[in-house]
């Protein structure tokens, strides 16, 4: 007895066929296509439907032929397989003109948390940029308990971006350049593991057995996107896949973030270009972020946005910088307060982040610092 074929089965089968897209299955939903129906029909009838689809009936048999491979293996893995008319599907995903026409999804996350925000970067990241990562994650987690921080599992700020969410109790999506059948970088497999013990997911829209290609790692990016209301580039050279996400989420109208950097920093490039182009906003601080946003603080009545501390009680290094700028009372780049404070610029840079978040300094243009 052969066995019938699962509404799922065409679903992928679908999402494999050659040349359908996002527009393919808008056009098949909205002439009352059946899944089950693309398979079957003549292909004279199918293509008056979509002409302009290159496709040929051998097309389709191979694409449901491996759609029930694709289907078994899903099944054994727990991986789900999210159709772009599954409710299931992201909504803000949804609503871009590329979006994928099949998810798959390692995690039962809710994969419309909100606020969700996708912070991306170079792999080449500065202790500057690492340490924006962790105190944003950790001021914005107890706003948004239920929030999701995107990314893309990469080394330097992709990986920071997801420790930082793990550490603080608040759910990270990975989005993948190949199936999920394998880890990439395989040295992150403990980390996309965490993810997923951590109630976060694994997201790509490739099958298994997809190798992760260069061209691929760029097509994601649309994904990390799209998928949140908010993209922050933390640090990027004038090229690379930030700038790409950057540019995505621009044109698809979602606020876009770009924290600032001095001129001579390579890592800060991309970033000041963004904010020199109009294409991101200058991040100066959660509180303005979330005004702009209008995100509202939602189980967290008693929380409010941070302020400046007319009298900071500080300790350690963090009173170190606070003093020498306090006491010089004139804007300081980093290089004065390395030769003042003798402290590393690591350190520096690390500490001054804190201190911007709670409001205690303010930086200036040209990578300047003054007491609050």
């Amino acid at each position: 007895m052969i066995q019938k074929d699962s509404d799922l089965t065409y679903k992928i089968g679908i999402s494999m066929t050659p040349g359908v897209n996002a527009d393919v299955a808008r056009a098949l939903e909205s002439h009352g296509i059946e899944l089950k129906d693309f398979f079957e029909l003549p292909m004279s009838a199918l293509l008056e439907i979509i002409p302009n689809v290159r496709l040929q009936n051998v097309d389709r048999q191979e694409a449901l032929f491996r759609a029930r491979n694709e289907e078994s293996f899903a099944r054994r893995h727990n991986i789900r397989c999210i159709y772009y008319t599954d409710d299931e599907y992201p909504i803000l995903l949804r609503e871009i003109q590329d979006a994928p026409v099949m998810l798959y999804v390692l995690g039962n996350a809710d994969l419309n948390a909100s606020p969700a925000v996708a912070m991306v970067g170079t792999r080449k990241c500065t202790a500057y940029g690492m340490g924006f990562c962790e105190s944003f994650v950790n001021d914005f987690a107890p706003y948004y308990p239920e929030a999701a921080v995107v990314s893309g599992l990469a080394f330097g700020i992709d990986a920071a971006a997801h420790t930082a969410a793990l550490k603080n109790n608040i759910k990270t999506f990975a989005v993948l350049a190949h199936g999920l059948d394998t880890i990439y970088p395989s040295q992150h497999r403990d980390l996309a593991r965490n993810i997923l013990n951590k109630g976060g997911a694994l997201i790509s829209e490739y099958p298994t057995g997809t190798r992760p290609f260069r061209a691929n790692f760029l097509h994601r990016n649309r994904i990390v996107a799209a998928l949140s209301e908010a993209t922050i580039v933390v640090e990027s050279e004038i090229k690379g896949g930030a700038m790409s996400t950057a540019n995505l989420a621009f044109n698809y109208n979602r606020e876009v973030y770009a924290l600032p950097g001095r001129v001579s920093d390579r890592a800060s490039e991309g970033t000041n270009l963004l904010i020199a182009q109009n294409k991101a906003k200058i991040f100066t601080s959660l509180a303005d972020m979330m005004a702009e946003m209008g995100w509202p603080l939602a189980g967290c009545h008693n929380i409010v946005p941070p302020v400046k501390n007319l009298f900071p009680e500080l300790d350690g290094d963090a009173r170190t910088i606070y003093q020498c700028l306090h006491q010089k009372n004139v804007p300081m780049a980093i290089d004065e307060l390395h030769k003042s404070t003798a402290l590393p610029i690591s350190t520096l840079l690390a500490v001054l982040t804190e201190l911007e978040f709670d409001g205690v300094v303010v930086r200036l243009p040209g990578a300047r610092y003054e007491a609050r």
